[in-house]
């Protein structure tokens, strides 16, 4: 899974399984978590911590697919 390949409904959609655990294993939502980032261009890590650790509380399956899609780079 590449970025663009993902339409935002798609991905709000696996991050609601990812919240409700409906995954076989733990690779599978690894994998899962990997291609989230590819495809909502976000830092390694952003989309695992947006859902499982989340700085303001607990966030529906939109809102992280939200933030993370408003993230923006900052120049160095």
């Amino acid at each position: 899974m590449s970025a663009g390949e993902m339409s935002r409904a798609e991905a709000v959609v696996l991050v609601q399984r990812i919240t409700d655990a409906d995954y076989a294993s733990d690779d599978e939502v690894d994998g899962w978590l990997e291609g989230l980032g590819r495809a909502l261009a976000c830092p390694s890590g952003q989309v695992r911590d947006l859902i499982f650790w989340p700085p303001e509380g607990e966030r529906s399956a939109d809102e992280v697919v939200d933030q993370a899609l408003a993230h923006r780079p900052v120049a160095l």
